[in-house]
């Protein structure tokens, strides 16, 4: 925050805010919304070994910071290329998970990978297609790449009726 905004409750509402001094702009933090997809292809599944922080050296699915301008699908279709050069199909809502203590919001779809054309992308040491029974469980980035994981697995036989998220 730069000098010219201080901390304070403004009028009409009931959390402290960043407001301008000068203007009374007041500056508004948001959750950050994180999308990405547990990828399968067959029956095994896409994960990531992460090349930076946090957790760089540890495996995960998929996934990203949303950006301005583009939908949660197409953020989870961004971050698979992005992190394993993999072309996928973004399917349905899978999960959603609210991380309060570090303020995001976290979406994964169920996704397929398309061909079995993948390497490590920028932000990846290595990618690898794991059989449920050999998934680095111990070693994965996240608790929620674990949860998506296991809500995947939960979900995998069921059919999920396609939700309208045009405006997701």
């Amino acid at each position: 925050m730069t000098e010219n905004f201080e901390r304070k409750i403004p009028q009409g509402d009931d959390h402290e805010r960043a407001v301008c001094r000068d203007c009374g702009f007041i500056a508004y933090e948001n959750p950050k919304v994180i999308v990405g997809s547990v990828v399968s292809y067959e029956d095994k599944i896409l994960l990531c070994k992460r090349a930076i922080d946090p957790r760089s050296g540890y495996w995960t699915i998929p996934a990203g910071f949303m950006e301005l301008g583009e939908t949660c699908r197409e953020g989870a279709a961004r971050e698979a290329i992005e992190e394993a050069n993999a072309d996928i199909e973004v399917g349905d809502m899978l999960a959603v998970y609210t991380i309060t203590h570090i303020s995001q919001v976290q979406m994964f779809f169920r996704s397929i990978l398309k061909e079995p054309k993948f390497s490590a992308g920028i932000e990846s040491l290595e990618v690898a297609l794991f059989d449920w029974d050999d998934i680095p469980w111990d070693n994965l980035a996240f608790p929620t790449a674990k949860w998506a994981l296991k809500t995947w697995k939960e979900n995998q036989s069921r059919e999920v009726a396609e939700p309208d998220l045009r405006m997701a």
